[in-house]
Formats: structure tokens, C-alpha cells, sequence
């Protein structure tokens, strides 16, 4: 089965900087699509964006689109997340999601946390004001 394990997240002032990564126990993932999700407090699961390994294409929430962006290492199997001009509001529990069947990276934040096959155990982001 494959693992997902997230890394980078931590404490940054509003205006900052992070940089997010997802790294996989397989050698590739293929053509599949990698997303982020974010959870804060008492609020519901949220999609972030999503990137598809193969061809690299991006998806992004409205709610980041400008200020965060998806990239891919193949040589690490590796996913990231940089998020620039961070906000109180992005505050949240970020969580790596892995998607092993046929999908579309454009409308991926329309997909059911049932319709991701793997899960990353989260990585913390807090930004300060």
C-alpha cells in the first residue's frame, strides 16, 4: 500500500512563508493526482489543490488561488505545496492525498474524501497575526 507522509509545516507570522511537502513510499505516482486538503478547528475538510504527476497539471481553491502553488519532484516522488502571503485564515491541519484512479486534476477539489485512496497523517500550520 502506499504511504504518505507530510513535512514543513510550523509557526509563521501573516505575510510568510511555507513550504509543504508530500512524499510517497512509491517509486512514482504515475499519472495519478496528488491534493492537498487543510482542516481547521471546528471547521469541515477543505480542498486545497491538486497536481497531477504525469503531466503536471494544477488545480487550486478559490480561496488560494494566487498565494499558493503545486509543484512535483519525480526523483523524490515528492509533491509540494509552497504557500506565499500566508493568512490567520490558513491556519489549519494539511493533509496529503493520493488519488490511484482514473480522475481529472481540474475538477479534483469536486471529489469526496472517499474518492481519495490515501491519506497523509497531517502536518500543522499556524500563522500568527
Amino acid at each position: 500500500q502506499v504511504q504518505l507522509v507530510e513535512s514543513g509545516g510550523g509557526l509563521v507570522q501573516a505575510g510568510g512563508s511555507l513550504r509543504l511537502s508530500c512524499a510517497a513510499s512509491r517509486r512514482t505516482f504515475r499519472d495519478y493526482i496528488v491534493a492537498w486538503f487543510r482542516q481547521a478547528p471546528g471547521k469541515e475538510r477543505e480542498f486545497v489543490s491538486a497536481i497531477s504527476w504525469s503531466g503536471g497539471g494544477t488545480s487550486y481553491a478559490e480561496s488560494v488561488k494566487g498565494r499558493f502553488t503545486s509543484s512535483r519532484d519525480y526523483a523524490k516522488t515528492t509533491v509540494y505545496l509552497q504557500m506565499n502571503s500566508l493568512k490567520p485564515e490558513d491556519t489549519a491541519d494539511y493533509y496529503c492525498a493520493a488519488r490511484y484512479r482514473p480522475g481529472d486534476v481540474a475538477i479534483a477539489g469536486r471529489y469526496g474524501a472517499d474518492e481519495w485512496d490515501y491519506w497523509g497523517q497531517g502536518t500543522q500550520v499556524t500563522v500568527s497575526s
